[in-house]
């Protein structure tokens, strides 16, 4: 049976529309600048108006209090190893979990933060560092590996595994099968960091005893030498990644995933069949269970993740390193710009919030074209991120400081009975069967553990043509059918794609139209934030459904492949949109679609024949006049890419139909982060009576506070509400049991709305004898002062804590509300 699918015609768009364009500026244009110091310069000058990449901290000494500078501190990103576990015709010693392992003792965390980075980092053993809402979630686990820098013990543990697998020392080199064991390690070289991390490694492998090759090279070198290739040809041994976070999120549900388990293709062989593929059951079935939320509760969550973050590192084939603290500039004349607290300034509230006199937002950038454009699975480097994120909207977005799920163009409502009950799933709903070629009704008795109502604020495609629900619909005919296996004859299968969009559909139970801009849609998801559920229910599309035909087509053809691995070993082309070449065979399959009068089977065929052949003239007329084929939704629509000046430019869409006015996103120009604003103390406290501390603060819901003894040792701790200048009570017992001499006492103003606490730090004097104590108070000058770089591990530490209270808070909340 076919359902009868609604279209939606070009007026059914949005309720408000503004004629106004959505930017303050009319433009923005993207420059590659891959030294740092001319981009320095560049801002400066005020031909750039911010640099899209970290600035080295010793540059930046000198211009700290230039006026012609804006400079901002992120937290986000990291340094790992990626290691090569293949087992190959050709010895490997890195296919011996025991020798990855030994990895994190041969590197020197402390080093890379404090000679490499400046100390504007931390060293990290894990995904999860000092500045994840997760990490106090793992600490105990990390704090249990206790890995230091010891080459010493990481040889002895590289010698007892490669003599046990039949290797041999001579002379002081490590020999196998007759010959000496040579690593080849892959170095980033566009990255002067990645560069001496990989240098010293290649160090630290000789002092081992191997002989070590160095390949050098920059992000698209590493997608066909790493990411490209079969791991079993041993191209590479080790390779020096970095990573960029682009959004904060309070819940993670796909990190641990995508550095730890191989069903997310992100591991050795990247699922490709043609490849050796690393494999791991036991993290693959705890991943998916974080992914997908299979936990009946907060506390189960927490042993998953926790249970995911050591088995990751037992096995090492990531290795982490260290957590980077990002310093951007931005000229002066520029406002307006959103330093997100996961993706920093490059955030995508930025370019469509920033405004100053002229019509132009000129953005430097390290890179300007790395991998792929598609939406599938290209777009996956941070540099062509920056960019998407503009020319796209989401249905669903993460709060900039909070990290919370934020409607975007989809608002919702949400109904559960999870974590153990049911709702009945309307019989009407719809699922696509990939075998009938159909969209089938569910029938009676279906169930499901959430719904969601979703408004879609529907507008005009970048290429003039309106939205409606069959691109939504489409979108979910693409991600069922592409998630399917039906055989091995299957030809919409991709090996990185599949399994990643196989977790999403299992837990899909049914769709309903209810009218032209509302769905329901039914999941087995439960989360105890409500906003987790409606995220992951989230239906939307960023493309219109005849370009995801018309690539569709072209794949199952042959002609290009969704994913890099893919298109290594099809010998073919990464599809991107971005490239002539591409939108010309793009442009070929419309044209055959429109002169066919062709209708894909996700499609009602009954509907007006017009509709299709408009669909299909604007994406032509688009790609005809733009020579690309990226049409999307965004606030920004991409007008030009130009490889010879190493540039891409997106304009406004200034279009009726587009839903959001410019400002829309003025709220987060600001963070209203806590401040402390004034502390009083005695300077002293005699052992045995309690310590009264008054403290004053801003913008704050709570106060945390952390006594320490003269050891360092945390004596004692707890939270208490901020409200009107609260008292902190440190108990006549734990004083007590001071030592005689300094203590000290952290005090963090933490807020709800902002995950970025406030701190202060004093020290009082422990005594025995009976003399009076003396008071003093502290003014908002000397309290509310941002750290500095030396106190950055610290202060990322709290953000976590933060993070990790304010979740237990609204958990309870949560709960309480329930009952």
């Amino acid at each position: 049976m076919r359902i009868l699918i609604v279209v939606v015609a070009m007026l059914a768009a949005v309720g408000c529309a503004h004629a106004e364009k959505p930017t303050h500026f009319d433009s923005v244009k993207f420059i590659q600048y891959l030294d740092e110091n001319t981009a320095l310069e560049e801002v400066r000058n005020g031909n750039l108006d911010v640099y899209y990449y970290t600035i080295p901290s010793d540059r930046l000494e000198n211009y700290q209090k230039d006026d012609s500078l804006q400079i901002f501190d992120s937290v986000g990103g990291s340094y790992s190893i990626l290691v090569n576990p293949a087992d190959a015709e050709e010895f490997n010693p890195f296919s011996i979990r025991e020798v990855r392992y030994a990895l994190n003792y041969l590197l020197d965390r402390k080093l890379i933060v404090n000679e490499l980075m400046g100390g504007y980092g931390a060293p990290t053993i894990s995904y999860y560092g000092l500045s994840d809402p997760e990490y106090l979630t793992v600490i105990s686990e990390l704090e249990a590996f206790n890995f230091e820098y010891n080459p010493g013990l990481a040889g002895e543990i590289i010698a007892g595994a490669m003599s046990e697998a039949g290797a041999e020392k001579i002379d002081g080199a490590w020999h196998a099968d007759g010959k000496p064991v040579e690593i080849t390690v892959f170095v980033r070289s566009d990255d002067p960091l990645r560069k001496s991390i990989g240098e010293i490694l290649v160090v630290e492998l000789q002092r081992i005893g191997f002989a070590v090759k160095k390949d050098f090279g920059d992000l698209n070198k590493a997608f066909a030498v790493v990411y490209g290739a079969n791991p079993a040809d041993l191209k590479w041994h080790l390779y020096t990644e970095g990573w960029g976070k682009s959004v904060l999120a309070r819940y993670d549900s796909v990190g641990l995933s995508q550095m730890y388990a191989p069903w997310f293709s992100n591991m050795p062989g990247f699922n490709n069949p043609a490849y050796w593929n690393y494999q791991n059951e036991r993290l693959d079935n705890i991943t998916r269970r974080i992914y997908t939320a299979d936990f009946d509760s907060a506390e189960e969550r927490t042993e998953l993740v926790r249970l995911a973050v050591s088995g990751g590192i037992d096995e090492s084939v990531r290795v982490f390193l260290a957590n980077k603290v990002n310093q951007y500039v931005a000229n002066e004349r520029i406002s307006g710009i959103v330093n997100d607290f996961g993706a920093g300034v490059p955030s995508r509230f930025t370019p469509i919030n920033a405004r100053a006199d002229g019509g132009q937002f000129t953005v430097g950038v390290k890179q300007i074209y790395q991998g792929a454009w598609n939406p599938v699975m290209g777009l996956t480097d941070t540099y062509s991120q920056h960019i998407w994120r503009i020319v796209h909207d989401p249905g669903t977005f993460k709060h900039p400081f909070t990290g919370e799920v934020i409607p975007v163009r989809t608002s919702w409502s949400v109904d559960t009975a999870g974590p153990d009950g049911s709702l009945d799933v309307p019989h009407d709903a719809i699922l696509w069967n990939p075998e009938t070629q159909m969209w089938a009704e569910v029938g009676p008795g279906a169930s499901a553990t959430s719904s969601a109502t979703f408004d879609l604020a529907f507008g005009n495609w970048h290429h003039g043509e309106g939205m409606d629900v069959n691109d939504v619909l489409y979108s979910l005919y693409f991600t069922t059918e592409w998630g399917t296996q039906s055989g091995a004859d299957d030809r919409t299968v991709d090996a990185e794609f599949t399994p990643r969009a196989a977790q999403s559909i299992q837990t899909i139970k049914g769709i309903r139209v209810t009218d032209a801009d509302t769905i329901e849609v039914y999941v087995d998801y439960w989360h105890f934030d409500e906003g987790e559920i409606a995220g992951w229910a989230d239906l939307w599309s960023t493309m219109p459904w005849e370009v995801y035909a018309a690539m569709e087509q072209a794949v199952i053809d042959g002609k290009v492949s969704y994913s890099r691995s893919g298109a290594t070993s099809k010998n073919i082309g990464w599809l991107s949109l971005l490239i002539p070449n591409d939108a010309a065979l793009i442009r070929e399959y419309l044209e055959g679609f429109k002169e066919s009068g062709y209708v894909p089977a996700a499609l009602d065929s009954g509907q007006n024949k017009e509709y299709f052949e408009n669909r299909y003239d604007a994406a032509i007329s688009w790609i005809d006049a733009s020579d690309h084929a990226v049409i999307s939704n965004g606030p920004y629509y991409m007008e030009s890419y130009a490889p010879e000046s190493r540039t891409i430019t997106v304009g406004s869409f200034a279009d009726e139909t587009y839903p959001f006015a410019s400002g829309k996103w003025s709220e987060f120009e600001e963070a209203q982060t806590p401040q402390i604003t004034g502390v009083q103390m005695a300077d002293s406290v005699q052992k045995g009576r309690p310590l009264e501390i008054k403290a004053t603060a801003i913008h704050s819901d709570s106060l945390m506070y952390f006594l320490a003894d003269s050891t360092g040792a945390i004596t004692a701790s707890g939270e208490i509400d901020a409200g009107d200048g609260p008292t902190i009570t440190i108990p006549a017992d734990v004083t007590a049991g001071l030592g005689s001499g300094a203590s000290s006492i952290k005090i963090f103003a933490v807020s709800e709305s902002v995950l970025k606490p406030d701190f202060y730090e004093s020290s009082f004097i422990v005594t025995d004898g009976t003399e009076e104590l003396q008071s003093g108070e502290i003014g908002a000058t000397q309290t509310a002062e941002k750290p500095d770089h030396v106190a950055w591990v610290f202060f990322i530490f709290v953000i976590a804590a933060a993070a990790v209270f304010l979740a237990r808070r609204r958990l309870a909340r949560t709960r309480a509300e329930s009952a």
